[in-house]
């Protein structure tokens, strides 16, 4: 096989066979297929697409570039949980516990974030002491002592992935459905996932814009995960202000231990219990979401899920004794946002959020960049809500008071304030099975 006749294949429309593709990964990764000619394949493949078996070939191929983990719990099924990620979405910290306290094995590796969406490691390092990094045999160990482990991914899984999407990242192709929903998938299936639940979300703080293009990557991802023997199943959520009222790492944690209490926002608990529910469905430990709720409110009533999130962060190194007491480390309080005028806030950017967040302390720039964990904004309004001038919105911490002007005039262009309020879309839009 030769890589130009490929390229030529793809950007004519015509399907890669599943040799082709096994091909090209393996190339790509042992550096026989050079940058430049990958970088003509992906803007081929995002303007002419790849087909459903395309797709799966391809994320396949990318599972098999590095290890695999292999997790064997008999009469139970491990199940992961995915996020596109968004602002304040702390789903993982309270569906994760929630859902390995109902039995089902909860096997999860996570990343850093970066720009104005936060990562679940950032959230669990902020807990003193906690150890997110742990080899294979270790985090199959913890699965199956407690049913629960999540740790950063690790680098030997998925080699493919990590060249492949730093080409895509300088190359203009991030945005192709195939290409994404391959990498989001490929490291699912390595990390042992047997059932995936999948949250993908749209709005002003998501990857995906709009709704549409959001069903679009949920369709593709839950059928590459049929294709491969995976019960995977999405749902659609809305992402156009963030998801609870804390966003920042040691602040999300605080807002994960009301939700595990039993005391979280209505909106953020809303998500998790829809994504916990389906993942007691593909655990097949309950056949409908309904009745998948009812176990779920009884788990959390108990406080089951809160002694399993304790159970874990001490598996994992932290302090739990800080987390009873609720002492994390905040950056002092440095300043309020004000409403300009008196009114309901009709609209909250939940980017802009992020986006003040970050320079506040509580992102990354860059790869490189530190973070200030106890950093972060707490909103103490959301979208419907009534308001009075001169009322404080929103709460800033940071550790560094010259970043507070800044973050503040973000923050005039992230709240509409109206006479009145309208509804916007629903929370949670659709369910795709």
């Amino acid at each position: 096989m030769r890589m130009t006749e490929l390229i030529e294949k793809k950007r004519n429309g015509l399907e890669l066979t599943t040799e082709e593709l096994y091909f090209i990964i393996r190339g790509y990764v042992q550096g026989t297929i050079p940058d430049y000619q990958m970088a003509a394949l992906t803007m081929a493949i995002f303007f002419q697409g790849m087909t459903a078996r395309e797709t799966a070939d391809l994320t396949m191929a990318m599972v098999e570039s590095g290890e695999r983990v292999e997790i064997s719990l008999p009469g139970k099924i491990v199940v992961d949980k995915h996020s596109s990620g968004g602002v304040g979405d702390k789903t993982t910290l309270i569906v994760g516990p929630l859902v390995a306290a109902c039995g089902i094995p909860v096997a999860k590796m996570s990343g850093r974030g970066l720009g104005h969406t936060g990562g679940t490691i950032d959230k669990l390092q902020s807990i003193p002491g906690l150890n997110v990094e742990m080899n294979q045999d270790a985090f199959c160990h913890q699965v199956k002592k407690i049913g629960i482990a999540i740790i950063a991914q690790s680098n030997s899984l998925v080699p493919a992935d990590k060249k492949l999407y730093a080409l895509r990242d300088v190359t203009a192709t991030v945005d192709s459905i195939p290409l994404i929903a391959s990498s989001i998938m490929s490291k699912k299936i390595a990390s042992g996932a047997k059932a995936i639940v999948l949250d993908v979300k749209y709005g002003s703080g998501a990857f995906m814009s709009s709704e549409q293009k959001a069903r679009e990557l949920a369709q593709a991802m839950v059928d590459i995960g049929k294709k491969l023997g995976r019960d995977t199943v999405a749902i659609i959520s809305n992402m156009s202000q963030p998801l609870g009222r804390a966003v920042g790492n040691s602040l999300e944690v605080l807002e994960a231990i009301e939700c595990l209490q039993g005391r979280g926002p209505k909106d953020l608990m809303e998500v998790c219990l829809e994504l916990a529910a389906w993942m007691l469905v593909v655990g097949q430990i309950t056949d409908s979401s309904k009745s998948a709720r009812a176990i779920l409110t009884d788990v959390l009533d108990q406080g089951k899920a809160w002694e399993k999130f304790l159970e874990l962060v001490a598996a994992q190194g932290g302090d739990i004794l800080k987390l009873k007491n609720k002492d994390l480390l905040l950056s002092p309080l440095k300043a309020h946002y004000k409403a300009p005028v008196q009114g309901y806030i009709q609209n909250i950017d939940a980017r802009k959020i992020g986006m003040s967040a970050m320079i506040l302390g509580a992102g990354r720039e860059n790869k490189d960049s530190s973070i200030d964990y106890g950093a972060g904004i707490y909103l103490r309004k959301k979208t419907g809500e009534p308001v009075q001038k001169g009322e404080a919105l929103f709460d800033l911490y940071t550790s560094d008071g010259q970043k507070i002007q800044p973050a503040l005039e973000l923050l005039d262009q992230a709240v509409t304030i109206t006479e009145s309020y309208s509804p916007n879309q629903p929370l949670i839009s659709t369910v795709i099975d």
